[in-house]
């Protein structure tokens, strides 16, 4: 599947003007040609912390679930995965977010990621898929 895996770091940024990666996540996303997919885990997280800034940004990240950010789903295999995942990277540690998403891409053959979390994603290896492609 050609898309774009999309973390929790860039959809705060995109959606709080105030976050120092506002612009850098701006420009990043212009240049996508891709579609923009991510999972509940993602969304929850970013819910969470756009309620700090304010209701409107929470609104702002409904629309863009919407228009600009498709969900995939998790599916029973990808919970399985997802345990196994976390208790591999434990001295990370890895979050319920990163291993939805490396689970899924795992599944859908997704090899580009779009966060701000360098680190870990550049140390996670999917199976089947090798490395990421770390955006931005």
């Amino acid at each position: 599947m050609r898309a774009v895996l999309v973390d929790t770091g860039p959809v705060v940024a995109l959606l709080d003007g105030s976050d120092p990666d506002h612009q850098r996540c701006v420009r990043a996303l212009q240049a996508f040609r891709d579609p923009l997919v991510t999972v509940w885990p993602v969304v929850t997280e970013a819910m969470y912390l756009l309620g700090r800034i304010s209701w409107g940004a929470q609104d702002a990240l409904w629309e863009m679930l919407d228009t600009q950010l498709r969900l995939l789903p998790l599916v029973e295999v990808d919970m399985t995965r997802m345990r196994a995942l976390m208790k591999k990277y434990r001295d990370r540690p890895m979050d319920l977010a990163d291993a939805a998403l490396v689970a899924v891409a795992e599944r859908h053959q997704i090899k580009q990621v779009f966060t701000l979390d360098q680190t870990d994603f550049s140390l996670y290896r999917p199976a089947r898929i090798g490395r990421f492609s770390v955006i931005p």
